[in-house]
């Protein structure tokens, strides 16, 4: 069963901090060459917020360094998103998105992932 399940998302005021959850199936978690948020608000193109490529590294949008934090519990094959100090401008809907084929050297492309969870909500006001 090939699934990205993303939970965590809610509605926070100004400033405040949210993490989302990611789990993947255990197919998605043992061959991913990358797995990343992304988010889309309405009337916008998805785009990419944070990165983690199985060496370890990760990458973000410059629009979220230093507060936001990507990082997986591999023992519970999870993807978390730790989002600190919220602006409205965050608010979107948030997808896990994961890349098994590595076809695309661009880290934060929604075209370089094949495989999507159904997002969650992201609300700042």
């Amino acid at each position: 069963h090939v699934q990205l399940v993303e939970s965590g998302g809610g509605s926070v005021q100004a400033g405040g901090s949210l993490r989302l959850s990611c789990v993947a199936s255990i197919y998605i978690y043992n061959r991913y060459c990358r797995m990343a948020w992304f988010r889309q608000a309405p009337g916008k193109e998805r785009e990419g917020v944070a990165a983690f490529h199985r060496n370890g590294s990760t990458d973000y949008a410059e629009s979220v360094k230093g507060r936001f934090t990507i990082s997986k519990d591999n023992a519970k094959n999870t993807l978390y998103l730790q989002m600190n100090d919220l602006k409205v401008e965050d608010t979107a809907m948030y997808y896990c998105a994961a890349d098994i084929w590595g076809a695309y050297s661009d880290r934060l492309a929604p075209f370089a992932y094949n495989h999507w969870g159904q997002g969650t909500q992201v609300t700042v006001s």
